[in-house]
């Protein structure tokens, strides 16, 4: 089934577009480039997450493009009966809340951890997710809108660390089809001062707590921070010399959150977290050069004072033992 023949079916509906928790610029621009498409085939849809948009960056793409999505408690008239699409993630990926309601299609373009029947499926390892929608217009011979196209443009940019990491032909055929409709001021107003001063303490802590163990280096940020900062001090970390492979993580009062970079391709990250945090009680996953994770506070205390000491030498053992010789 294609996505045409799929969503023509739901014509006259309304449809629940999900993305996965703590959506970024991907998932954003994504959900709402396949809402502008939904509408094209006479399909309303109402975007939905979990979690919070809480990074300065991630919060401008709201008020840039004016989008309107509603986190899980406000989501209206969602019921037992409704339909979702889920965009930049997976059901049982590990990263989405099981809203009410009965998953109907994915559009993603993560590795898939658990199997998963839906009416419609489209898992594509590709650079970002929004690459994948922004094709369905190309395929279509639908022209985009310049907010529409510059929302998937900026999620393809953002996912791609601005096509320097796991960029596949799709990525660069979306960028080719995307940039002659874009809104350039658009594009600035929403690319330029992304960070806030505060973010500067959670920068400050990395550079305190960096360790490195050969080309792998991890820091912590000993406070909570909004999971989009978590994966900016990640890709700053691999801007030492001595780091190819980079892993931090924050403390929160419910756990321990978890990104991974790697820009070598003999350390699969998301297969390091993966199997580091999944038989600890948690999750992890992603793609080989970047990737996420979470470990809940009980999964934590359980090694006390030395759970710093344990969960680096996991990430570093796990990273050495996977490492693929090419």
């Amino acid at each position: 089934m294609t996505f045409k023949e799929f969503i023509s079916g739901y014509k006259g509906q309304t449809l629940y577009i999900q993305t996965h928790n703590f959506p970024d610029p991907d998932a954003l621009g994504s959900a709402l480039g396949l809402k502008t498409l939904c509408k094209e085939f006479g399909v309303d849809t109402i975007l939905c997450y979990d979690g919070k948009i809480d990074k300065l960056s991630t919060r401008r793409i709201l008020t840039v493009f004016n989008m309107e999505i509603y986190s899980k408690d406000e989501v209206p008239g969602l019921n037992e009966k409704s339909k979702i699409i889920l965009v930049d993630t997976q059901k049982e990926a590990g990263n989405v809340t099981d809203f009410i309601g009965d998953e109907i299609a994915c559009i993603d373009h993560h590795p898939t951890i658990k199997e998963i029947e839906y009416e419609y499926k489209h898992v594509q390892i590709v650079g970002a997710c929004a690459s994948l929608i922004a094709l369905y217009f190309k395929e279509f011979g639908i022209k985009p809108d310049s907010v529409t196209a510059t929302a998937l443009l900026y999620g393809i940019k953002m996912d791609t660390n601005q096509f320097q990491r796991g960029v596949k032909n799709e990525d660069i055929e979306a960028f080719g089809f995307l940039n002659p409709l874009i809104d350039e001021q658009l594009m600035t107003d929403v690319s330029t001062n992304t960070m806030e001063f505060m973010d500067l303490t959670a920068f400050s802590a990395s550079i305190n707590t960096i360790k490195v163990y050969g080309d792998v280096g991890i820091a912590h940020i000993p406070f909570s921070c909004p999971e989009g900062l978590i994966a900016m001090i990640s890709d700053f970390l691999l801007a030492l010399e001595e780091v190819r492979v980079a892993y931090v993580y924050s403390k929160r009062e419910v756990g321990w959150k978890f990104s991974g970079r790697s820009e070598i391709s003999e350390v699969d990250v998301g297969e390091v977290l993966h199997q580091v945090l999944t038989p600890l009680g948690g999750n992890g996953g992603g793609h080989s050069c970047m990737a996420g994770g979470f470990l809940p506070i009980d999964s934590v205390e359980v090694f006390g004072v030395n759970a710093d000491h344990v969960i680096c030498n996991h990430l570093v053992e796990t990273s050495t033992k996977l490492r693929k010789k090419l």
